[in-house]
């Protein structure tokens, strides 16, 4: 055989078996793989979709998954069980870097996510299959480019059996009132016949035991919306969350009270959903508390803003509202939900007496935490706060600070300006509750 021949023949080997690793290649294309071992030549996606970011929001109300591009992705949703599991394939999708780090991403007290994976499925789809905790109801959802976001593919994983709230509350409650169990003694034995014993005294028919005032507390902002920003740093979102926390302690400490969270970890509730929340659990009070900020960082002090039904009481407040009202925009709300209930909530503007009730509470709790703070305004002003509009529940919005300004940046930041702040409030909250006592379930609000 000449070198020419030797030469060909082993081209010829050559090209087979590379035609073979082609085909076994292939064959691997269909198996799901670790992030770390799944390598995708650049040449094969040179038109590919960049996910830009990828985002994890655990939390025990839901856990949410966010992914980030330029340009809109194409998806397709699958729900598998036996183990439960998640497949979302998304077409013309590259695997970033920001995607190999999702699976380190998900945390160990993820109530719903327990891993992800990624993989690839012929001819240009990458797959990722999330491994779940239990069985959830998911649902997906596209958001357009707004703000510093570019479009985003949003996941919800929600329970498969949701939390009823006001349950919730009242075993919470219970739990927290329970005394402790008495300790059974054992009865001296006692020489001779027992006496007769005698009569058992005439018991007072019992009075129902008073329902305890319920104060729904709404943290503004979280997860994807982190509100104002301070020069520090500092998110509003974060600050509002811990002051609300505080504050709940308070409430609950206080005989006859109780408090209930919109939000208790760093997640987006859409304002709605918030007013429906305090509605679930049959609430008298709805707070919801923010860290307002504003182009000028000399602008200080502290706020107190019920609903209006025409117009705003001025300019800076008409503002307020519109910028608070874009929360959903930024938090990423799934529109494809309709809840008839809330839907009739948010459209009934016969709300004259709850904004009374709101003027009455917001002056007490004005008040309150213009013991602590300078007041931004002497008066409580009005605006049209989407998350005011419970029909029948006094609601007010309370700036507790100006985070644009850095003196009460700091402040924000405190742990003791914190609960100064939460100690405040309670005390308006408490003036409001001992002249003006909550009606009977099923109640309107009234002047």
């Amino acid at each position: 055989m000449s070198d020419g021949d030797g030469d060909d023949g082993r081209a010829r080997r050559s090209v087979a078996v590379a035609g073979a690793s082609l085909e076994r290649r292939r064959a691997l294309q269909w198996l799901l793989l670790p992030a770390a071992q799944l390598v995708v030549p650049s040449s094969a996606w040179a038109a590919a979709v960049r996910v830009v970011s990828a985002r994890l929001w655990p939390a025990q109300e839901y856990t949410r998954l966010i992914l980030e591009a330029h340009s809109a992705l194409a998806h397709q949703l699958i729900i598998l069980k036996d183990p439960h599991r998640i497949v979302l394939d998304i077409a013309a999708a590259e695997l970033t870097g920001e995607l190999q780090q999702l699976a380190a991403r998900v945390q160990p007290s993820d109530p719903y996510i327990a891993n992800i994976r990624f993989g690839r499925q012929p001819p240009d789809i990458l797959r990722l299959v999330i491994d779940l905790r239990a069985e959830v109801t998911p649902q997906l959802f596209a958001l357009q480019p707004v703000a510093e976001f570019g479009h985003r593919l949003v996941l919800d994983l929600y329970p498969a059996t949701p939390v009823d709230p006001l349950m919730a509350l009242a075993e919470s409650t219970r739990s927290a009132a329970a005394p402790p169990a008495a300790t059974a003694v054992s009865p001296e034995p006692s020489p001779g016949p027992s006496p007769e014993p005698p009569p058992a005294p005439k018991r007072e028919p019992r009075s129902e035991p008073r329902r305890p005032i319920t104060i729904a507390l709404d943290p503004g902002h979280g997860g994807e919306d982190p509100g104002a920003i301070g020069r520090r740093g500092t998110r509003e979102k974060q600050v509002v969350l811990a002051i609300a926390k505080k504050l709940k302690r308070i409430i609950d400490a206080e005989p006859g009270m109780r408090a209930m969270l919109t939000r208790n970890d760093d997640y987006y509730v859409p304002l709605a959903a918030r007013v429906q929340k305090a509605r679930r659990v049959e609430a008298d009070l709805f707070i919801s508390i923010h860290a307002d900020a504003f182009a000028v960082p000399t602008a200080r002090g502290s706020s107190v803003f019920a609903l209006s039904e025409h117009g705003a009481t001025s300019a800076a407040a008409n503002w307020l509202a519109q910028k608070e009202n874009a929360a959903d925009l930024i938090g990423g709300v799934n529109l494809g939900v309709r809840d008839p209930m809330l839907a009739r909530t948010l459209l009934d503007l016969s709300q004259k007496a709850q904004i009374n009730d709101s003027l009455k509470v917001g002056r007490t709790v004005l008040a309150g935490i213009g013991t602590v703070n300078l007041l931004h305004k002497s008066a409580v002003e009005q605006a049209g706060f989407a998350v005011l509009k419970a029909p029948d529940i006094p609601s007010i919005l309370v700036e507790t600070a100006f985070i644009s300004n850095p003196d009460e940046e700091l402040k924000l930041r405190s742990d003791r300006q914190q609960a100064r702040f939460a100690e405040s409030m309670h005390d308006g909250i408490r003036r409001y509750f001992a002249t003006n006592p909550p009606l009977a379930r099923g109640r309107t609000a009234t002047g």
